[in-house]
């Protein structure tokens, strides 16, 4: 994740939700030809940029959805 955007303090809370079978294939999917992301990253990014795009002014979601944005792969 980027440098200098992981700065606030993150409180983890598990999350279960059900989610449409085309959605999680599609999930597994991109997992397996991105090695550099898990589960956890994807559905924090995807909640991140709803939130950011759908009006959140909270900065900890801005924080989220920017590192997605500029996060490079791990080689």
């Amino acid at each position: 994740m980027g440098a200098g955007l992981e700065s606030l303090d993150q409180d983890i809370v598990s999350l279960e939700a059900e989610v449409p079978e085309a959605l999680f294939h599609s999930m597994r999917g991109f997992l397996k030809d991105n090695p550099s992301w898990d589960q956890y990253q994807l559905v924090s990014s995807a909640l991140a940029t709803f939130l950011f795009q759908n009006g959140s002014s909270d900065r900890a979601v801005a924080q989220h959805y920017l590192n997605s944005l500029f996060s490079r792969p791990e080689v």
